[in-house]
């Protein structure tokens, strides 16, 4: 009787699996259609020029969280925005050998002549709490812990310097310093290194919040995070990151 019910029980939750990724593949499919039939249709000669090629007038960098979307956030066209994205918004630097990473920015910079390129961190970024947390309690993930890896330096400067801050401020605080080393790591890159020194690139550092809808960007001037506005959005946020950073 118990091994009938346990066989019975199964099955249910396997049907009621089965119709719930059938439920998500229709939502998916069903969206297609009405892109096809709604956007598309109304977006034709946009379309239409970008299959001629790609000319995308930015590299945005950012997490892979399914949280943000960089055109919607950015109100950008399709086919302005070249995208890279992953874990933690993470830049291996060039020690870290050929990465899917390295390729990307140097194809965006190389190929594509893209002259801006945006790191954008966002609030409550899973990756970076994971990075302060205990290795211990995501020990059935250990590609992302080998991954976090890159971002260790923050791990090291929240223990050294702001240990005393309440978790929240803590991950804020790793968060933004995140972007900050990432921005490091991309200098590295023999591709931006180049355009650096020739003034054909230039760095952003952002950083999305959830709660709010607000973006802020990383102001040297004033060595903290700010309000994006029209006002100071022309070469304040070109970056050199901070070098002590490195050093740390």
């Amino acid at each position: 009787m118990g091994a009938h019910y346990i066989r019975v029980k199964v099955c249910a939750l396997s049907i009621q699996s089965h119709t719930w990724v059938n439920l998500v593949m229709k939502e998916l499919i069903d969206g297609t259609r009405q892109f096809k039939k709604n956007v598309y249709k109304t977006q034709k000669p946009l379309f239409q020029k970008l299959s001629k090629g790609q000319h995308p007038k930015a590299l945005f960098i950012t997490c892979s969280d399914s949280r943000i979307a960089p055109n919607l956030i950015t109100q950008m066209q399709p086919g302005d925005l070249f995208v890279l994205r992953n874990a933690g918004n993470i830049v291996p630097p060039v020690s870290a050998g050929v990465t899917g990473q390295a390729a990307t920015i140097e194809f965006a910079v190389n190929a594509l002549g893209v002259k801006d390129i945006v790191i954008c961190g966002h609030s409550q970024c899973g990756a970076i709490q994971a990075l302060l947390d205990d290795p211990a309690k995501h020990k059935d993930l250990p590609t992302v812990l080998a991954w976090l890896e890159h971002a260790k330096p923050i791990r090291q400067m929240i223990d050294t310097l702001y240990h005393r801050m309440p978790e929240a401020k803590k991950l804020q605080k790793a968060i933004e310093q995140n972007v900050l080393l990432q921005l490091h790591n991309l200098q590295t890159l023999p591709a931006v290194a180049a355009k650096l020194a020739s003034g054909g690139v230039r760095l952003h550092g952002w950083m999305y919040e959830f709660e709010t809808g607000k973006m802020l960007a990383y102001s040297p001037k004033k060595d903290q995070f700010i309000n994006v506005t029209k006002d100071v959005a022309g070469g304040v946020y070109n970056v050199r990151p901070l070098q002590k950073l490195a050093a740390g």
